[in-house]
């Protein structure tokens, strides 16, 4: 897996999800919550990589979406309330995993609300616009 200090982790992930909206939607918005890409349990545990085999070279990384909610109810993976909730509902939109937006959504800060419907819009089929550098 590429490591939390090596940017092709969020490359690879998206590589992995392009092309279907809810998988890339949840995938974009644990990367733009920023927390559980970086962790080094949450990688070694629930992001598998290897290279894609359209190319040979393209590396690709996915989540193990049902696994990591698994850890996630058995206590296995702390975290904070906020980070519990981007992880349910990135689980939901892109491993189709059921998640009670009451629960989730209470409690959730603006800028991850703001995330959150950047996310939902994405899943739509809204793309949003590439940040320019």
């Amino acid at each position: 897996t590429p490591s939390s200090a090596d940017p092709s982790l969020p490359a690879a992930l998206r590589a992995c999800a392009r092309g279907i909206y809810p998988l890339e939607a949840g995938v974009g918005l644990l990367i733009s919550h920023a927390c559980w890409p970086h962790r080094q349990d949450f990688q070694d545990e629930f992001i598998h990589a290897g290279i894609s085999i359209t190319d040979g070279v393209t590396t690709m990384a996915e989540i193990g979406w049902q696994a990591a909610i698994t850890a996630l109810d058995a206590g296995h993976l702390p975290c904070s309330g906020g980070e519990e909730r981007i992880l349910r509902l990135a689980s939901s939109l892109a491993g189709g995993i059921p998640v009670s937006l009451r629960d989730t959504l209470t409690g959730i800060d603006h800028r991850n609300i703001e995330l959150v419907i950047t996310a939902i819009l994405h899943a739509w089929g809204q793309r949003p616009e590439p940040e320019i550098p």
